[in-house]
């Protein structure tokens, strides 16, 4: 018997990590625009809210992927719906490489979307039904884990191909990665989502979904190889009745939500659910580089103080496993909120003692011609912040000129504590990593009743996806028209009143049954 559950969860691992590629191919996708960024908006000519669009774009159609992709999986089964989802990453990534406009990008973005959507839903149910009971967490953890190993490699991967286009001149670069460095970066996800597709034919289906689909002797094939000998009847018994209990739950209305009990359940659900996004996780993911350029760092070392953004997310998501079920919920929740306001206002607070002075020789290695009046204007006036001295560079060089130069010449001219910048950035990283990114999931799982579960983290879900989508959206117009202090204080003021609703209402999950929870919550 020993032999026969070794084996089984050798088998079980070596699936779930193939199924948690998924997860990785979010987390790169996600935020290799990070990268991207930089370059398209000189090349396309692109507005503030033209660039966010290219951002945020993913998020809208992933959102889309999210409600259908459970119903397809029931329709078509786990396995084929994580195969379309990779072939989707594979697509995405040669159709941005190759995208000739912004239309194109945008729409092979929004392809790649669909995937993202799939991925983070599908990846960890195929993931659950698959593990055996007692190894289910961790192993489900695989995949959130990979989303932030993606994530980081995003980051690393962007900042690698900078550095060979920097390091080839134009003779030596065969490949034209100088040139076509944001092409590279985005065209570079079709490895692993080829090999994602690949490996996806050594797994099998879900036990849980043959017997969906009445075919039992299919599922029981699976179930010898992925739990031991002893646990197989009563895991069969297991699944047949959380059939039952989802079809009662499909029939669970909307509406439910709304009745007068579950008023407190779903104001927790849904301030949790806006706060984990308000706080503006996503604007620092998808916009790293760029908040580093505002910081006076060069484009080559912005690019590598996102690596480390990637590692800190990394390190401190593997602490919050660790700690979430010592330490609790509401414990994490409340050190990591009131960690995000400090470092927020932290950030704020320096980029208003920020000024901006650009010299001589900064505007000598533009390769442009600018009159004597409009040098002297600039080198010579001390602007006070970020808005007055964009004014200045558009007044002085015009609009296609500053925008090309923009991030060259602020990292020229800005005179802020970079070292404090990047401590509040990376505190307010590490901040969310332990607290808001993985604790929201798990709360969403205890707080809602049984019956209503489905649907309610459905809903819930929703709400975070459409506010993920308008931070993404407005970040770059918010810097250039409310100006980065500000931009950064919001978000502060933000997490403090979500942390004023987490102290005085949210209830600790740990160590309590979800009866408990139920009795607490819908009253």
């Amino acid at each position: 018997m020993s032999k026969h559950t070794s084996f089984s969860l050798f088998y079980v691992a070596f699936i779930s990590l193939i199924a948690a590629l998924g997860g990785f191919l979010m987390g790169f996708d996600a935020s290799v625009i990070s990268g991207v960024v930089k370059f398209i908006e000189p090349e396309f000519g692109l507005t503030k809210l033209q660039l966010g669009w290219a951002v945020a774009s993913l998020t809208l159609t992933a959102t889309l992927a999210m409600m259908i992709s459970g119903p397809l999986a029931d329709k078509f089964g786990r396995k084929t719906v994580l195969k379309v989802a990779a072939f989707l990453f594979l697509l995405s990534a040669v159709l941005s490489a190759v995208a000739p406009s912004f239309l194109i990008l945008v729409l092979a973005r929004m392809l790649g979307g669909f995937g993202v959507g799939a991925a983070l839903i599908i990846a960890p149910m195929y993931i659950a039904e698959i593990a055996p009971a007692k190894f289910r967490g961790r192993l489900v953890s695989l995949n959130q884990l990979n989303i932030v190993i993606g994530i980081s490699a995003a980051f690393f991967t962007n900042y690698l191909i900078l550095q060979l286009g920097s390091a080839t001149t134009p003779e030596q670069d065969t490949w034209n990665i100088q040139q076509w460095n944001w092409r590279w970066m985005l065209g570079l996800e079709a490895i692993p989502a080829l090999l994602y597709f690949f490996c996806l034919n050594f797994v099998p289906e879900s036990p849980r979904w043959l017997l969906l689909k009445n075919r039992p002797d299919e599922a029981k094939q699976v179930l010898c190889k992925t739990v031991p000998e002893a646990e197989l009847e009563d895991t069969l018994n297991s699944i047949e009745a959380g059939l039952k209990q989802d079809n009662q739950q499909q029939q669970t209305s909307l509406l439910t939500l709304l009745k007068p009990k579950m008023r407190l359940v779903m104001i927790i659900g849904i301030s949790i659910a806006i706060l984990q996004q308000i706080t503006g996780i996503n604007a620092v993911f998808f916009y790293a580089p760029m908040i580093f350029e505002q910081s006076g760092f060069g484009t080559d070392a912005s690019f590598m103080q996102a690596v480390l953004v990637g590692l800190i997310n990394l390190l401190f998501t593997v602490f919050a496993i660790l700690l979430i079920d010592k330490v609790g919920r509401k414990a994490l929740l409340i050190f990591g909120v009131s960690g995000i306001a400090v470092c927020m206002a932290m950030m704020a607070f320096q980029f208003g003692q920020a000024s901006y002075q650009l010299d001589a020789k900064a505007l000598t290695e533009i390769p442009v011609e600018i009159s004597h009046e409009s040098q002297t204007a600039l080198t010579q006036t001390t602007y006070m912040n970020d808005l007055q001295f964009k004014a200045a560079l558009v007044t002085h060089l015009g609009a296609d000129i500053a925008l090309k130069h923009e991030s060259e010449l602020i990292a020229a001219s800005v005179n802020v504590n970079q070292k404090w910048v990047l401590i509040s950035l990376l505190g307010f990283v590490a901040c969310f990593a332990i607290s808001l990114g993985p604790v929201m999931w798990v709360l969403f799982s205890e707080l809602f009743p049984n019956r209503i579960r489905g649907i309610a983290i459905s809903f819930v879900g929703l709400i975070n996806s459409a506010v993920s989508f308008l931070v993404q959206l407005i970040f770059p117009w918010e810097i250039a028209t409310l100006g980065v202090t500000y931009t950064f204080a919001f978000y502060a003021i933000f997490a403090l009143i979500g942390l004023a609703i987490i102290i005085y209402y949210l209830p600790e999950t740990k160590g309590k049954s979800l009866e408990e929870l139920e009795h607490i919550l819908v009253r």
